[in-house]
């Protein structure tokens, strides 16, 4: 009799082993869904009192799924809003849809690619679903575009990439023949500090239009609870203009309270040459707090300062609380 309990509960053992061993096999993930939704409330202060409600800004809705060997495929769907129609409707775009090869110190990526010019400023920022980084909210470029990029560890603290993309970026097609270079160093010499610079050209069509040229440089450091940033950016020939040109900076940092709260700042400066651009010249101050909820949810309510540089014009106040959703 012991020895029949002993046989069962052995039998039993080995089966409860077997099913662990399969759950792990069939429950280690391949690939995972990528959803992101950007929401706020916000109002207006002043003159501006009459700009409030509530917003989706944007969702990312999408999957990544690693192949083996290095293979990495990942298709994004951006659904937001267009200035074309006034922001009544919604408009979806495709924004990746690519492959990656990581080989050695090597990665190769192509297809409807992120681009590489101001990728890693934006994740060092870190509140995309509060405000685009400062190239991005100003338009200097993209951050998707169709074509293809390499990037190189030379060592733990170097790499270089380049990118060749189409230059009209994600939201559409190719109408024009030039196309759009760029090539990007990063260095990382101690722990916690980055700096970066990009040198972009985006090719003319004609005689007529002027290469548009972009200069992104940036340094930052996280330390224990902490994070600043720098950037400076330089734009010459917008829309291939000649003597067309708009630079500007940006300074942010953040403070780690506790495991679920951050606090965060951020200054933002655009000038051009000129008075072509004057009228979307501006200062920029934004500050406010990050809750965490969960795992998945956060909430951060901001105040926003814009300080247009054209004489006459008021500045505008206004308070957001903005939402993130992401899995």
């Amino acid at each position: 009799m012991i020895k029949k309990n002993y046989l069962i509960s052995l039998f039993a053992f080995g089966c409860l082993c077997l099913n662990v061993s399969a759950q792990n096999q069939t429950d280690e993930p391949k690939g995972k869904a990528i959803v992101q939704v950007f929401g706020n409330f916000h109002s207006g202060f002043g003159h501006e009192n009459d700009n409030r409600g509530f917003e989706l800004d944007r969702s990312y809705l999408g999957y990544q799924y690693d192949l083996g060997k290095g293979l990495q495929i990942k298709g994004v769907m951006d659904i937001g809003q267009s200035d074309d129609v006034n922001d009544y409707h919604r408009i979806a775009y495709i924004k990746n849809a690519q492959i990656s090869w990581k080989t050695g110190n090597w990665t190769l990526t192509g297809g409807l690619i992120s681009t590489t010019q101001f990728n890693m400023q934006e994740k060092f920022w870190g509140y995309r679903y509060i405000m685009k980084s400062f190239q991005d909210l100003y338009k200097f470029g993209s951050s998707a575009d169709l074509g293809v990029s390499a990037s190189y560890a030379f060592t733990d603290w170097l790499s270089a990439d380049a990118i060749i993309v189409n230059g009209e970026g994600y939201k559409k097609v190719q109408k024009q023949d030039g196309l759009m270079y760029g090539l990007g160093a990063t260095l990382t010499p101690i722990g916690g500090l980055s700096l970066r610079v990009y040198y972009g050209l985006n090719e003319g069509a004609n005689d007529i239009q002027k290469d548009k040229q972009n200069l992104a440089t940036f340094v930052g450091y996280k330390g224990n609870g902490f994070s600043l940033g720098a950037e400076y950016n330089l734009y010459k020939n917008v829309d291939f203009m000649e003597d067309s040109d708009l630079s500007g900076f940006s300074l942010y940092g953040s403070v780690r309270l506790d495991k679920k709260t951050e606090v965060y700042a951020r200054f933002d400066s655009l000038s051009g040459d000129g008075d072509w651009n004057k009228s979307k010249e501006e200062s920029a101050l934004m500050f406010g707090a990050q809750f965490k909820l969960g795992k998945y949810v956060k909430i951060a309510p901001n105040f926003r300062m814009n300080m247009p540089k054209m004489d006459g014009e008021d500045n505008r106040y206004m308070g957001y609380i903005s939402c993130y959703f992401g899995i």
